[in-house]
């Protein structure tokens, strides 16, 4: 069987093709990244629902293919006019078998997910998985009934920081784990510029605190009980748009030796956007033994030039490095969770392996429901005054 991969991309946004900023987004270039050397990608098409949108998108893909030096076949859509269930035609008319990532806004992933499932495709959705306990168990037992491939790209599982921070509690040398303390927030163009026309549909524990919400499950294999969560807005609800400016939550999990610890995230999207980096993110694991701290903004690299401000560099994420031939290759966390889901659906497609033999580490949609569990309780408890909300 033919293992080159037909890919659905929905969504050309910042995440996909990095519009709206310097870069060239994470989607593509992981994509690009997995078809260079092995020529995997029969065909990517990219799908928006705006002309326009599409005509950045194609500048930010013609663009990366001259930097990198390499040929990835893609089509774009739509091209003549706007269209916001362009995807359905895109997903009806790819060729079969195939995958699907989607990256549109958050409240766009129960439907537009379960479109792609119920048209056989792999799926591999950007976070949050969704923020409903009922459509998350949904969306999985259509995948796992069709047997297809289907995680959600929490990518944080494969930063080696985390890796890390697992083995050390694993090992059980911090002991007992007592409690989590987790920062993390970014700028505050990310809901006023970037994601205003959909930042009052969600918030940022949806779009952002989730990520670590999944990593204590990766960590520990714990199970969420209860949620409390508390909110605040000022900034943006000035602004007209209605939504959080920081969220604070308190999860208490039970480990698997029926042990109790609380994880607290603090978060917002209202740093200034004089801040070093895109993402300022923190986390500490205090056991009975000891600690573990990780500083996630700062990772020792730093850049200060003449004409523009200074820069905490992830080099870790997804980044772009120069090879001998002069050419871009991006690597990092970002692109290698990406590049392992195609690389998985390629070899469920060509038959060499089975859902039964992927690790069970993989943020698969199963792992996913403890985390959509926790948004939906966090809602139910930002509604009723903070309260605790059983699970």
């Amino acid at each position: 069987m033919n293992d080159k991969l037909n890919i659905v991309l929905i969504g050309n946004g910042m995440y996909s093709t990095g519009q709206g900023t310097e870069g060239y987004g994470t989607i593509v270039p992981a994509i690009n990244e997995f078809n260079r050397k092995d020529k995997k990608v029969n065909l990517l098409h990219v799908v928006g629902s705006r002309v326009e949108s599409t005509k950045k998108a194609k500048q930010k893909t013609d663009n990366l293919q001259d930097i990198t030096g390499s040929y990835l076949p893609i089509l774009l859509s739509p091209t003549k006019k706007d269209n916001s269930e362009e995807y359905k035609r895109a997903i009806l008319e790819i060729e079969k078998p195939a995958c699907a990532i989607i990256a549109v806004p958050d409240h766009l992933h129960y439907e537009i997910t379960k479109f792609c499932l119920e048209n056989n495709l792999h799926c591999l959705v950007v976070k949050p998985f969704t923020v409903n306990l009922q459509e998350a168990q949904e969306l999985t037992s259509i995948a796992n009934e069709r047997g297809l491939l289907s995680w959600v790209e929490f990518h944080k599982r494969w930063d080696v920081a985390n890796i890390a921070l697992r083995d050390s509690y694993l090992s059980g040398e911090i002991g007992k784990l007592l409690y989590c303390i987790v920062e993390y927030s970014q700028r505050k163009s990310i809901p006023t510029q970037h994601f205003k026309g959909w930042s009052s549909k969600t918030n940022i524990l949806n779009y952002l605190g989730v990520h670590y919400i999944d990593l204590m499950r990766f960590i520990t294999q714990a199970t969420p009980k209860k949620v409390s969560a508390t909110g605040q807005n000022y900034y943006l609800e000035e602004m007209g748009i209605e939504t959080y400016d920081a969220i604070e939550c308190s999860i208490e999990w039970q480990s698997i030796n029926n042990e109790t610890f609380i994880q607290t995230i603090f978060t917002n999207w209202v740093d200034p956007d004089t801040s070093t980096s895109a993402s300022d993110q923190k986390i500490k694991l205090i056991g009975t033994k000891g600690r573990f701290e990780s500083d996630q903004k700062n990772r020792g690299l730093s850049l200060n030039v003449d004409n523009k401000s200074p820069k905490s560099l992830n080099p870790y994420f997804c980044s772009s490095f120069k090879n001998p031939d002069n050419n871009l290759e991006w690597s990092g966390y970002g692109i290698d969770s990406i590049v392992d889901f195609l690389s998985s659906a390629s070899s469920l497609i060509s038959g060499n392996t089975s859902l039964e033999d992927m690790p069970k580490s993989k943020p698969s949609f199963d792992e996913s429901i403890y985390s959509t569990s926790v948004l939906q309780a966090a809602k139910q408890s930002l509604d009723s005054n903070s309260c605790w909300i059983e699970i």
